[in-house]
């Protein structure tokens, strides 16, 4: 349902207030003055500095008076069809007069075709109001809005663009505000005199800015490949497969949008560098999302947030959604302590990751599986879920061949790989790195190249995690042999009989 029929039904079962979260004041009121002119309903407009405008008989009344903005309703005929937008008026709620206000007026309208919306640009509702007030959220421009909105500005400068190339521009302004869309063609314009299919790159630096100044999502640099992680055969597979499966083709073919991933399992396997080089691979933008940023303080902020990073994420789409260290964020979600927020917030989000139709795949990484609710781990929430457990010695081979290939790309021939990988057992990907980074610091610090003999020194001097969480570890080799995950290496299965804690 768009917001427009959502708004409608709203007044017609004549909820009084309503209470819309938007940074895009100006489009929203443009939305509501639609629906009220399709209903026949007056339309008045209150802000704080200028009072009431638009209507010659109200303009300026209540200038400065946020009470005053209120008794306006009371005055007009009770059968008289009318909106109140009030802008910014969530600073007022906590105003003892002005609540009560409200909650006088509530009883008044429910028999009266009146109703109060509250533009905000975030959600503050003060408890006493909570069970008054209808948050109604106003989506960010869809694909064929900022389609006409383009043509227009085309049209405007004399330009014109093929339909490919107007498609990617479109698809690039996905998840800005209209104001910023406007703001950054017009940055274009000002520059080269007309919009162009490079412009693409300056719209991407405004989404990267817009979704910074979000503080709830990261607009991530993708820049490793799968190339670039060793081992995880089967995990690769799995991925390669689907590369095609956000195309036209794969709509056309019945294919449905890939959901996602969990990657579960021990620390420093490889599960982050994973999510990286899958945006790599299937050339999508990545968002990394912090969970612990959509829990606030204020009563209802953390629930909006949660809408807030969907909303943005779904714009975004296509696009890779990454959620690192999971059973972190959701640890003891039940909601004991913080008045249920926790468990609102889990519910939002895993019924939006059972429902979603939109293009967001979401890469989520675990280390404690024994702490992510069983409702995450049901079928339907993710494509697959994966075990990324410790690399065997092939694997670990190839994790060295990488990372030297990287380091000393014309030396790669004078270090034993095999004796490397032989003489590393237990050892994980992140900590053959840090290895490989104490072995540099010998060589250096002899004022010489660093061999195979530094890294095996460096190796000798690090108690890798197998040994010291060696019983979470086997944990998670048990819970992953009795078949609830599928395995990401090939080897794994011979692993999870017999893995060595030396």
């Amino acid at each position: 349902m768009s917001f427009n029929q959502e708004f409608e039904l709203l007044l017609r079962a004549r909820y009084p207030l309503i209470y819309v979260p938007t940074r895009e004041e100006e489009r929203v009121e443009a939305a509501i003055a639609r629906v009220a002119q399709a209903g026949n309903r007056s339309v008045y407009t209150w802000d704080f500095v200028e009072g009431y405008q638009g209507n010659p008989n109200d303009a300026g009344f209540a200038r400065r008076n946020p009470l005053q903005a209120l008794e306006l309703v009371e005055k007009l005929p009770v059968s008289a069809s009318a909106i109140f937008i009030l802008r910014d008026f969530q600073r007022f709620l906590e105003d003892v007069a002005v609540a009560r206000k409200l909650k006088n007026l509530t009883r008044l309208l429910k028999s009266q075709p009146k109703n109060l919306v509250i533009l905000s640009p975030q959600i503050t509702i003060p408890d006493d109001l909570s069970e008054l007030l209808t948050v109604l959220d106003f989506p960010l421009p869809d694909f064929n809005e900022i389609k006409g909105e383009l043509q227009n500005l085309l049209a405007s400068t004399g330009a014109s663009l093929g339909h490919r190339e107007l498609d990617a521009l479109v698809r690039s302004c996905q998840g800005l505000s209209m104001d910023r869309i406007r703001r950054v063609l017009a940055r274009a314009i000002a520059d080269h005199k007309a919009i162009q299919p490079d412009d693409i790159e300056l719209i991407l630096e405004e989404k990267r800015q817009s979704i910074r100044q979000t503080q709830i999502l990261d607009f991530y640099p993708a820049t490793e490949k799968i190339s670039d992680i060793g081992g995880l055969d089967n995990l690769k597979d799995w991925l390669l497969r689907r590369g095609g499966a956000f195309s036209e083709r794969a709509r056309q073919y019945g294919l449905p949008h890939p959901r996602g991933l969990l990657l579960a399992g021990i620390q420093g396997t490889g599960k982050s560098l994973t999510a990286k080089a899958i945006a790599h691979h299937w050339h999508l933008p990545l968002l990394r999302l912090d969970v612990g940023r959509l829990f606030a303080g204020l009563v209802g902020e953390s629930e909006s947030r949660t809408r807030q990073m969907i909303q943005l994420a779904e714009a975004l789409a296509p696009c890779v959604l990454w959620i690192d260290e999971i059973d972190k964020a959701f640890a003891g979600f039940d909601g004991r302590g913080d008045s249920g927020t926790t468990s609102r917030v889990f519910g939002t989000f895993i019924t939006w990751m059972a429902e979603k139709t939109s293009p967001v795949f979401i890469v989520a990484t675990a280390n404690n599986i024994q702490a992510l609710p069983p409702e995450l781990l049901r079928r339907g929430r993710f494509d697959e879920i994966f075990f990324v457990g410790l690399p065997n010695q092939e694997e670990r081979q190839e994790i060295f061949s990488v990372h030297l290939s990287r380091l000393r790309p014309h030396n790669l021939q004078s270090y034993d790989l095999e004796r490397l990988a032989y003489e590393t057992p237990d050892f994980s990907g992140a900590e053959i790195e840090q290895i490989l980074i104490e072995a540099m610091h010998i060589g250096f610090s002899q004022n010489r190249d660093f061999t195979s003999d530094d890294i095996l020194e460096a190796a000798s001097q690090i108690v890798p995690l197998a040994r010291t969480a060696k019983d979470q570890i086997e944990f998670l080799q048990a819970w992953a042999a009795a078949g609830k995950a599928r395995m990401a290496s090939r080897m794994s299965s011979q692993m999870m009989g017999g893995a060595s804690f030396h």
